[in-house]
């Protein structure tokens, strides 16, 4: 027969030996009783705790209001900087492309502040075609050259020497030199950033020079060979010595109907 477990008067159920949960084994000494109060310095030290977090956050909720990075607006040059108009030596026929990554460059750097305006000496010149038909085209003042109103700093000064396709700021020992402002404001004036001065006159693109020999090719003096004089390039004529009847005899003559021989 299978004997039944004894009942136990203390109510708690027996474990695997026959022995009340917690009680003590027999022959072993009784174990004190667990202390769970908090040591006297941590409770002492809890309220202040808790107070000093509170405070933190106090402070926190103070702080006035902060716009991100990218909402503060950094392109406003500051009143501080000094801002002159340098030449920069560039690659020659390449002026206009050269110009346009400066400018992408500046944007995408966040360098607008350092740079005002770039440009590439102009100017109109007039021509005339072989039939005598007149017409204004822009021709650039210096071929490899163009001018930039800048405030030079570090930043600044590294991030164009950088640009593809520029060399250096003109100036003594490699550090850039600013234009005199006369010097700037003819050229301005001539490439159309500054409204022109009342009366001035276009100049008319002349291929020659004094002193060089050319052949009349139409009018009057047709065939005769003579020597550049000189040259109004504001009416467009040409000077040539030509021989006539063993003299020589400054002759006036529209710069389209010569040719250099």
């Amino acid at each position: 027969m299978i004997s039944q477990p004894e009942n136990n008067d203390s109510g708690q159920a027996p474990d695997k030996e026959g022995v009340p949960a917690g009680a003590a084994l027999p022959g072993s000494p009784e174990l004190p009783a667990q202390d769970v109060t908090p040591p006297a310095d941590e409770a002492a030290t809890a309220p202040v705790q808790q107070t000093a977090v509170a405070e933190s956050i106090e402070e926190e909720e103070d702080v006035p209001f902060r716009p991100p990075l990218e909402l503060i607006d950094e392109t406003v040059a500051d009143e501080d900087l000094k801002f002159d108009w340098y030449i920069l030596k560039v690659q020659v026929n390449r002026e206009d492309s050269i110009k346009d990554a400066l400018l992408r460059r500046v944007k995408m750097n966040g360098l607008d502040r350092y740079f005002r305006e770039i440009v590439v000496p102009t100017e109109d010149v007039v021509e005339f075609t072989k039939t005598g038909k007149r017409r204004v085209v822009k021709k650039k003042l210096y071929p490899g050259y163009i001018l930039v109103n800048m405030s030079v700093t570090d930043e600044s000064w590294f991030m164009v020497r950088e640009t593809p396709g520029i060399g250096d700021f003109t100036g003594a020992q490699g550090r850039p030199t600013p234009m005199d402002p006369k010097d700037v404001e003819r050229i301005l004036r001539s490439s159309k950033v500054l409204p022109e001065e009342e009366g001035a006159e276009q100049k008319i693109g002349i291929p020659f020079k004094v002193g060089e020999r050319v052949r009349v090719k139409e009018g009057y003096f047709q065939n005769f060979e003579g020597d550049v004089n000189g040259i109004d390039e504001t009416h467009g004529r040409v000077t040539v010595m030509i021989n006539i009847f063993g003299r020589a005899t400054p002759v006036e003559i529209e710069h389209w109907q010569i040719e250099a021989v």
